[in-house]
This record gives structure tokens, sequence and C-alpha cells, in this order.
């Protein structure tokens, strides 16, 4: 039964929607459509947010004035739902660190900036490992690359597989830190414990026990950061191309009433 909280929408289901290439491109900040898209869906529906990046990301995407985000969604999921919000107001969380430790990251993040410092690419930027509070973001390239070297990048990257074979050589160099990888967005891909990735965010809605659970998101091959979610039994999965496709979707399948 979902309870009084949400006694106000006609339907008693939840969408949930990944960020990047989703409801923005990548880096990028969401369109007025697609506000106006999510905000029409918020009056019949729950709706909330699922993102791999930290909050400060996803504000920076999803806001464009003064609204605070976290209130024109009712679930706020970032860092895969260790960081988490339900209308307004903050879940208790869960950190990497305490999973793994500080010796066998220590050993993580050597590793991978050594194999990086081999990688032969045409250009390199900073930050190339990010710590979040659920993961850690590895990045060959760098996440300090402009929006034009990222899609410049990517190109190389679907030719060349470097994230595919850096995972790989992680997979083998680390088999019990009980690790999954995933690759998301342009340029990086994420490394976090088995379970942690935006599955998550499913167990912390669970009390409400919504008659469905949709997710939308545009990487939902295996091995992308959305497959986990998508192919759950637990939701019904929407595989989108981009923004657009997202709102094209919402209005057909969704908003037609």
């Amino acid at each position: 039964m979902v309870s009084s909280a949400f006694a106000d929408r006609p339907n008693k289901k939840l969408c949930l929607f990944d960020v990047d290439g989703t409801l923005s491109l990548a880096r990028q900040s969401a369109s007025p459509e697609m506000k106006a898209t999510l905000a029409a869906l918020r009056k019949k529906y729950v709706i909330g947010f699922v993102g791999g990046s930290d909050l400060m990301k996803i504000i920076e995407q999803l806001q464009s004035g003064t609204e605070n985000v976290l209130d024109e969604f009712d679930y706020g999921f970032a860092e895969n739902g260790l960081t988490a919000f339900k209308l307004g107001k903050k879940l208790p969380t869960h950190t990497f660190i305490e999973f793994l430790g500080e010796e066998k990251y220590k050993k993580l993040v050597n590793f991978c900036l050594h194999y990086i410092a081999d990688l032969d690419l045409p250009i390199k930027r900073g930050t190339f490992i990010e710590f979040r509070r659920g993961m850690v973001n590895i990045s060959p390239i760098g996440r300090n690359a402009s929006i034009e070297e990222r899609i410049e990048f990517e190109k190389l990257d679907l030719k060349n597989g470097y994230r595919r074979k850096m995972i790989e050589v992680l997979k083998e160099k680390f088999p019990d830190y009980g690790l999954k990888f995933s690759i998301g967005g342009q340029i990086s891909f994420d490394a976090f414990p088995v379970g942690w990735d935006k599955t998550f965010a499913l167990g912390i809605v669970a009390d409400e026990q919504f008659e469905e659970i949709h997710f939308f998101g545009d990487k939902t091959y295996e091995g992308g950061n959305d497959y986990e979610i998508f192919s759950d039994p637990r939701t019904i999965g929407h595989a989108v191309k981009n923004p657009e496709d997202t709102i094209r979707i919402l209005k057909e399948e969704f908003l037609r009433d």
C-alpha cells in the first residue's frame, strides 16, 4: 500500500530516471521541455532520478534557476542511491571506503594510475580517478576533458575499447575485492561493490510497495551502468536513445490523457 505521502497521485507507480543521456546530455543541463514534461508527469506519477554522479553534479545538470532540484522530484538518488532523498529529506548513507578499507582502496587506485599512465591516448586531462561515496569513477582521458574532447574520446573508445579492456584487467587483478564495473557516460567507468549498482535504490523504495516501477536509461546494454536496474524483475525498463527520446516516450505512453 502506497503511503499517504503520495495520496495525491492518481497512479501509484514510480518512474525512475537515469540522468546522463536520459534527462540531459552528459554533463549538460536538462532542457526546459524536459523539465516541463517531468513536472506534468509528477502530477500523475511518483518520480525520481537515480544517477551515478555525486549530488552536486546532478544538481548542476537538473537545476536551471533558483529552485531546489530535490523539491522537483519525489526521490533523489545520487551515487546509485548511496546518497538518497525522499521528499527533500536525506536518508541514511553508506560509503565505499567502509566496504573496501583503506589498504585495498590504495592498491586499486595505484594500479589504475599506473595503467592509465601507460595508455597511449591522443590527449590526457586531469582527474583520472574520482572518489565518490559509493564508488570510484575511473576515466582514462580524465574528467577535466572538454565536451568536444569527451565526444572525440567516446568515438575512439568505441573503436579501440579502452574502457572495456581496462575493466577486464581490473577483474583479473582484483578478483577478491567484491567489485563490479560498469561503463557510463562518454569517458569513464565505475567500480563499486556488488549490489551497489542502481538497483540499490530499489531497496530504498521497497517499503512504498508501488504497483509498478518504471526505469528509463540509455546505457541499458550489458556492461552499461543502467543494465542491472533496467533488467531487474522489479522494474519495467525503457531504453532511450537521448533526452528527446525520453520526452517522446513519456508523452506517448504516460501523458496521453
